[in-house]
């Protein structure tokens, strides 16, 4: 095989190529080249120009697409570095780290006319995630690499001036589109190896450095497949140390809250400043149930989308629970943006959103809470695309009676009027209010409650309550594609939810007095069956339904 000087000389005069930098006495033509123990001839030096493709993939949403990196090199240009397939800043920012890259890792510094394409172009590719197939492209078409078709790697990584490869976002998504597409081997940097690896069907390689990388894929260096044991991964790992056994008194609340996460019921807890709400609140993750493998997967893949997945986490194995500040945009809340991205009602699938302080947060940023509630899901409309992400979560809310907190506290007074009370609970809508199945009442706590009184339960016990009222609905709706109560549809409600004649009458009475809307009396229906689940019987009877009742007489008192 013919040996090229201009691709293994690297001397600094070179001009025409790139190639491991040597010292001026040892002779190209003898040396094997370091990276692939091959002398390769320099197609630059029969040719005006070179094409090489490389493969990878972006996330749009969270799903992800193939892009096809096509570098073109060609003589002459004065080193130009252009990129093209719409890209955003930075991707075009690439040449100022991919030419470092390249550079301080031995293979010289290239001067011909690099032109890269991003296929498709008609999509905006946006990230770091490209600078790994470009340097490689880039290696490719200089003849440093001993294969002309690497299409069976799907690459990802962002590259450091040194080399060094970091991780990106979305190698969850990126990993199942590799699998899907029938694509052997994925390289990844080693910060997203366990990530990747949780996908079976594909070969994930975990890579450090882009020196690596090109003698990974010329065969002078071998690199063992990430193994990873998804159902090993799932076990829970967080342990918190929060308890409900902390929380003195408020038994009515915690029996509501337990029936809400035994069901996945939305909640509304409502009382003055100092009360407890927001201690019970972040107590709720200690009882909810543990998820399953496809829960857990359907969250890590949002949070790696959103760049939250710890590098060292293969799985996100715990419920998330997510508590905005009142100052989130409607945008920040459910996602969206010029490339659109989950918002906190996504971040919090599967598990819990907690909004504290409910009336603060801006009317136009509750309002788009109706999607997400009644649905599960989030749809973000672009001109490109319209983009969908799941968002089947438990809102828990909580706020203060009136401006000032102290309305029906027995130890303050209050001094708000009835318009600044008004003005403050119409801040919460009715369609709103009527899409939270549970409004309980949270009292100021009475001091003998404080000092003593009955001992209050451990949250591993109403957990234990919690996981057998959602096995019985997993029994229950097993081919209906449901997971709790909160997710039946009227069918589901009729039924098995049958009312006997006194529950009949019951309801009857709710309707006609209380002036419950035909939503309101279906979210009844699901809570008073999460009840019954609780106590472990098939039928709903009247006491069933009485406490389901009174879970929903604080929004007529308040907003009428």
């Amino acid at each position: 095989m013919e040996a090229c000087d201009t691709n293994h000389a690297g001397s600094t005069g070179n001009k025409t190529g790139i190639g491991r930098t040597q010292s001026p006495d040892v002779s190209p033509l003898h040396s094997p080249c370091p990276v692939h123990r091959l002398i390769l001839p320099c197609p630059l030096s029969h040719h005006n120009q070179m094409l090489f493709k490389t493969r990878s993939a972006a996330v749009y949403g969270i799903e992800a697409y193939l892009v096809d990196v096509e570098v073109n090199i060609s003589t002459g240009g004065n080193g130009q570095f252009i990129i093209v397939g719409l890209p955003d800043t930075a991707v075009r920012e690439s040449r100022n780290r991919v030419l470092p890259a390249i550079r301080n890792n031995g293979f010289g510094a290239p001067y011909q006319r690099i032109v890269i394409n991003l296929g498709p172009a008609d999509v905006k590719k946006e990230g770091s995630a490209f600078d790994l197939p470009m340097a490689v492209g880039i290696l490719g078409g200089h003849g440093l690499l001993a294969k002309q078709d690497v299409s069976d790697y799907l690459m990802v990584g962002e590259l450091s001036l040194d080399g060094k490869l970091r991780p990106v976002k979305g190698v969850l998504s990126i990993a199942m589109l590799a699998r899907d597409r029938k694509i052997p081997h994925l390289l990844v940097p080693l910060g997203n190896a366990r990530e990747a690896a949780v996908v079976e069907g594909v070969a994930v390689y975990p890579l450090r450095t882009l020196t690596e990388v090109v003698e990974f894929i010329n065969g002078t260096r071998s690199i063992d497949p990430v193994r990873s044991d998804p159902h090993f991964e799932y076990q829970e790992s967080q342990r918190r140390t929060e308890d409900f056994r902390d929380v003195r008194g408020q038994f009515h609340a915690k029996r509501a809250i337990e029936v809400a996460m035994a069901g996945g019921h939305n909640m509304l807890l409502i009382g003055p400043p100092g009360a407890g709400k927001t201690m019970l609140a972040k107590r709720i993750p200690t009882i909810l149930p543990p998820m399953s493998f496809e829960e857990s997967l359907e969250t890590t893949r949002i949070h790696s989308v959103a760049g939250l997945l710890p590098s060292e986490s293969g799985l996100t194995t715990t419920r998330p629970f997510r508590s905005p500040h009142h100052t989130i945009s409607d945008a920040g809340l459910v996602g969206g943006g010029s490339i659109p991205r989950p918002g906190e009602v996504s971040m919090a699938h599967n598990g819990v959103l907690f909004l504290d302080e409910l009336p603060e947060f801006p009317r136009n940023v509750l309002e788009v809470l109706r999607q997400p509630l009644e649905e599960r899901k989030v749809t973000i409309a672009r001109a490109q695309m319209t983009l969908t992400f799941p968002a089947s979560f438990v809102l828990i809310a909580a706020m203060n009676p009136c401006p000032c907190g102290f309305a029906n506290d027995f130890r303050r007074e209050c001094f708000c009027t009835p318009p600044q009370i008004q003005r403050y609970m119409s801040k919460i809508s009715g369609p709103l209010m009527d899409r939270i199945d549970i409004q309980v009442d949270v009292p100021a706590v009475p001091y003998k409650d404080l000092t003593g009184g009955r001992m209050a339960e451990s949250s591993e016990t109403i957990r234990h309550r919690v996981i057998a009222a959602r096995n019985a609905q997993l029994r229950r709706f097993f081919d209906e594609h449901i997971y709790s109560n909160a997710q039946m549809g009227p069918r589901h409600i009729r039924k098995y939810c049958v009312l006997t004649p006194d529950c009949e009458k019951i309801m009857e009475n709710a309707v006609t007095k209380l002036g419950f809307s035909a939503r309101g009396y279906d979210r009844i229906l699901k809570v008073a069956r999460t009840i019954a689940d609780l106590e472990g019987t098939e039928d709903l009877e009247a006491k069933h339904l009485s406490e389901a009742v009174q879970y929903r007489t604080l929004d007529r008192n308040l907003w009428v």
